[in-house]
């Protein structure tokens, strides 16, 4: 874990050191979520709010560093209609490859640092934090477009390759689509 945490600081910091410019911005979207490895679920909506860092390296590589509140979990089938809600602190670090003028390629790892976790049925909600592990690792890929020099749209899928689960034998991970839009300052 620390390696990885450093290892994404040490990109953070090079690119700094030779950016060309550095541009700071809001995001905000939309978040399908559910848990893979685990049966009968299905997607959970929720959102992701947060501000990120566009530091160019060069005209056609950016590295973005970003900070957002995330909610995400799923649904499950059942009686009482059951879900897990998660929230997250997500820190994911981006590495941008301008294919052509406003589109990006765009992957990196993610660090996601657990707020709260609840499982909530008809019946009422429960806290389920000392059940879930409170630090997350993920990778996400995806796809931007600058629709100006300010606002710009993205798509990205995270995967979780720490498991959610702190107890019992399943594997469970996150799993989450994101559809945002960023404004730069």
């Amino acid at each position: 874990m620390k390696k990885v945490v450093f290892a994404a600081v040490a990109v953070v910091l090079f690119g700094i050191s030779y950016a060309q410019e550095v541009k700071f911005g809001a995001k905000g979207g939309l978040n399908l979520s559910t848990l893979s490895g685990d049966d009968d679920t299905a997607m959970k909506v929720g959102f992701q709010v947060g501000g990120f860092a566009e530091i160019s390296v060069t005209e056609k590589f950016a590295i973005q560093p970003e900070l957002l509140y995330s909610t995400q979990g799923t649904k499950y089938d059942g009686t009482g209609d059951p879900s897990l809600h998660l929230d997250y602190l997500n820190i994911p670090v981006m590495a941008k490859f301008f294919v052509t003028e406003g589109l990006s390629l765009e992957a990196g790892p993610q660090v996601g640092f657990l707020l709260s976790a609840k499982l909530k049925t008809d019946a009422g909600d429960a806290d389920f934090k000392e059940y879930v592990n409170s630090t997350d690792f993920g990778l996400n890929f995806g796809v931007g477009y600058d629709v100006t020099d300010n606002i710009s749209l993205g798509v990205r899928y995270g995967f979780g390759v720490s498991d959610v689960n702190k107890e019992g034998n399943n594997s469970i991970k996150n799993s989450n689509f994101s559809f945002a839009l960023g404004y730069k300052f």
